[in-house]
């Protein structure tokens, strides 16, 4: 009778013993699994805070600056005009042809976009206001004279700015501003708009034409 209780005994400890081990390889299966999710999980918030992050930098820091605006008459209002621009310090490279200008004198409004209109630095010969430099544009683009350029980075198919580089964006006021109230800009107009990149800060900027042209035919607007 003592050797058959204790054999049952000896059983029972085994059977515990095995369920215990089952149990135990349960949780470490369960425990593996639960730390390759959690894993998983913060490699993914951890690349999102990246990406996040050199976003938020971007549009912190990248942006345009407007340095002057030239007007040019020919006959009688301002027919042409031209935008220095160039990046803010710190600031990412921009793509002119995802760039837009918002531009109203009052009685309307305008949006330019890029036209493929190009002059490089070699095509200036001292003349901003060159005819030919306008004859592309429309009453919905804006054309790109390169000022300066150390990387070579602009071109008429990819016209795209970065640091040290300087750049004209050139403006037909004749069709942009089609008879309201009159061809081109007229005496004491108020103007405003801004220069907005695909990312970053816009360069913005207001100037009121001047009260007289008199024999003029160039005028610093801002």
């Amino acid at each position: 009778m003592g050797k058959i209780i204790k054999k049952l005994k000896a059983d029972d400890i085994g059977d515990m013993g095995i369920g215990a081990m089952i149990v135990f390889i349960a949780m470490v299966l369960v425990a593996g699994i639960a730390a390759s999710v959690l894993i998983q999980t913060a490699n993914r918030l951890e690349i999102q805070a990246m990406k996040t992050g050199q976003e938020t930098i971007g549009e912190v820091s990248t942006g345009l600056g407007v340095t002057a605006i030239t007007g040019y008459r020919a006959v009688e209002n301002l027919s042409l005009m031209t935008i220095a621009i160039q990046p803010r310090s710190g600031s990412f490279t921009i793509d002119l042809a995802q760039t837009y200008i918002e531009l109203s004198d009052s009685n309307k409004k305008v949006v330019l976009m890029y036209g493929a209109e190009f002059q490089d630095t070699t095509d200036i010969n001292g003349n901003f206001f060159t005819a030919g430099f306008y004859d592309g544009l429309s009453s919905t683009t804006f054309g790109v004279i390169v000022l300066e350029d150390a990387d070579g980075s602009l071109s008429a198919a990819t016209p795209v700015i970065n640091k040290g580089d300087q750049v004209m964006l050139s403006v037909n006021l004749n069709l942009v501003f089609d008879g309201v109230p009159s061809l081109g800009l007229t005496t004491r107009t108020e103007v405003s708009g801004l220069i907005q990149p695909e990312e970053g800060a816009p360069g913005v900027f207001a100037f009121t034409t001047p009260s007289s042209f008199a024999a003029d035919n160039v005028f610093s607007l801002y």
